[in-house]
C-alpha cells in the first residue's frame, strides 16, 4: 500500500462515522500503530476512549459521543454494530424529558463481551430487526417505536412512556396509527386524542 494511501482510505471511513474511526479500522487501512501514536501527538487525531479515535478536522457534532460508543464494541469486534436504545435513544428522538447519564446500546444477543464495560456505558442484548434501526446523523439507532418498547421493557414506567408516545405523535416522529397502536400496547389504554376528541363531542 502506497504510504500516504491509508490518509485517504481512513478519512473516508471516518466521514461516514463524524470522524471516528477505531484502531482496527486503521489498521485495516494501512495505518501503522508508531504512526497511530504520532498523529495522537502531534494533534492530528484524538483519542475518545480506548480504541477509538477521532479525526480533529472533523467539527465536534452534538452527537458525537454517540458515534463514539457505538464504535467501542468493534474494537475487539469489528463485525459487530452496536445501535443507541432505551432511554438514550428516546433522548436522540426528541421523546419526553428524559436524558440519562449513561450511554444505552444494544447488542446481538449471541454476543457476550470479555472486556470491561466503560462506566460510560449500559450494553443490552437483542437481535434486533433491520426495521428497528434507522440512522441520524450517521449513528444507527432504534427507531422511536422500538425505543419507546425498549423504555416500557425496562420499566421506565408509564408517565415516561405516555409522555414518549404523546412526543411523537406531535413531533410525526410516530405515525397517528403507530402511536395509537403504542398506546393501546404498552399503556392499556384508548389512545388520547380519541378521548379528546370523544370530550369536544360531548361538550358540544
Amino acid at each position: 500500500m502506497h504510504k500516504r494511501q491509508w490518509d485517504t482510505v481512513l478519512y473516508e471511513i471516518a466521514e461516514g462515522q463524524s470522524g471516528f474511526f477505531t484502531a482496527a479500522q486503521a489498521r485495516a487501512a494501512g495505518l501503522h500503530q508508531v504512526r497511530l501514536v504520532q498523529l495522537a501527538k502531534q494533534g492530528d487525531i484524538a483519542r475518545e476512549t480506548r480504541g477509538v479515535y477521532r479525526f480533529t478536522r472533523f467539527p465536534v457534532t452534538q452527537l458525537g459521543h454517540y458515534m463514539a460508543a457505538v464504535l467501542w464494541p468493534q474494537v475487539r469486534r469489528p463485525d459487530v454494530v452496536g445501535v443507541v436504545s432505551h432511554q438514550s435513544a428516546l433522548s436522540i428522538h426528541g421523546l419526553s424529558d428524559v436524558n440519562p447519564a449513561r450511554i444505552h446500546l444494544t447488542l446481538p444477543g449471541i454476543l457476550r463481551l470479555r472486556r470491561q464495560v466503560p462506566k460510560a456505558l449500559v450494553i443490552h442484548y437483542a437481535d434486533l430487526a433491520p426495521g428497528d434501526v434507522e440512522r441520524v446523523e450517521g449513528v444507527p439507532v432504534t427507531t422511536p417505536a422500538r425505543s419507546i418498547r425498549d423504555a416500557h421493557a425496562g420499566h421506565l414506567g408509564s408517565d415516561v412512556v405516555g409522555t414518549a408516545i404523546a412526543d411523537g405523535r406531535r413531533s410525526g416522529a410516530l405515525g397517528l396509527a403507530e402511536a395509537d397502536a403504542l398506546e393501546r400496547e404498552l399503556l392499556g389504554t384508548t389512545p388520547r386524542r380519541r378521548r379528546a376528541a370523544a370530550k369536544r363531542r360531548r361538550a358540544r
